[in-house]
């Protein structure tokens, strides 16, 4: 499943509230706020793509997410490596930790996460 970077959006709100209804969503957008109309266009088509659902309570909707977040990034993480790094997560790997600076204590801290992996494989 792929979201528009505006669906994207939405969803971290609902991720960060849970059960929000329109209301709460269109408070937790910053300045300038999307139309009520916009969020619902939006929320309808996340539905459609079977991420988001809504309980109704009178005229009242209260979404929850039907993916969680963690879910979410890994696949968007997955298709990231097999697009950009020919499925390769070492060159992932060595990308990231080329370019993005990282100063010895973070490396440490990687070569860490790493090594207790392996121990739990």
């Amino acid at each position: 499943m792929k979201l528009s970077k505006s669906e994207e959006e939405l969803m971290h709100i609902i991720w960060k509230h849970q059960r929000p209804f329109m209301k709460d969503i269109l408070e937790a957008y910053p300045e300038p706020k999307p139309a009520p109309t916009t969020v619902a266009t939006l929320l309808k088509r996340m539905m459609d793509k079977g991420v988001v659902a809504y309980k109704s309570f009178g005229r009242s909707r209260q979404y929850y997410p039907l993916v969680k977040k963690k879910d979410y990034f890994s696949k968007q993480l997955k298709g990231l490596i097999k697009s950009f790094f020919n499925d390769s997560p070492s060159q992932f790997a060595s990308f990231f930790t080329q370019q993005t600076d990282l100063n010895k204590e973070e490396l440490e801290e990687l070569k860490k996460l790493i090594d207790d992996a392996i121990k739990k494989k």
